[in-house]
């Protein structure tokens, strides 16, 4: 298995990660009985919980392309030192950005967004 599709597996479990960090978050601020219920007359989300549902939202929209490009990669067999660094810097890039998202950082998590879109870019380019 190629770097690229690792970082994409990567990509997958941070999906997951984040999804239960909402959900947690979330549960500290409604309990877990509203959590299990129907939720149709719960609170929505607010502040950290809130941040984590936007960042896992924002992780999703960015993966899809990502994706696109990682597997055409797989299916032209290119797989070039390029291409790996570029997929490591949207791993890492999307970590942060999920962890400074739900911490409140605003500057930080724009230039993490950025890089992680520049990456995918990047491995877009290197297949034309």
């Amino acid at each position: 298995m190629t770097l690229e599709l690792y970082a994409l597996l990567a990509t997958a479990l941070l999906m997951l990660v984040l999804a239960f960090v909402a959900s947690t978050l979330y549960g500290k601020q409604v309990g877990n009985p509203a959590l299990m219920s129907n939720r149709d007359r719960i609170a929505a989300p607010t502040g950290a919980a809130q941040r984590a549902v936007r960042a896992h939202l924002n992780l999703l929209e960015n993966a899809v392309p990502f994706a696109i490009v990682v597997l055409t990669t797989q299916v032209l067999h290119v797989s070039t030192p390029m291409t790996q660094t570029a997929a490591l810097v949207f791993i890492i890039a999307r970590i942060l950005h999920a962890i400074v998202y739900i911490a409140g950082i605003t500057a930080v998590r724009t230039l993490l967004w950025l890089a992680g879109v520049a990456a995918t870019i990047a491995i877009g380019l290197a297949l034309i």
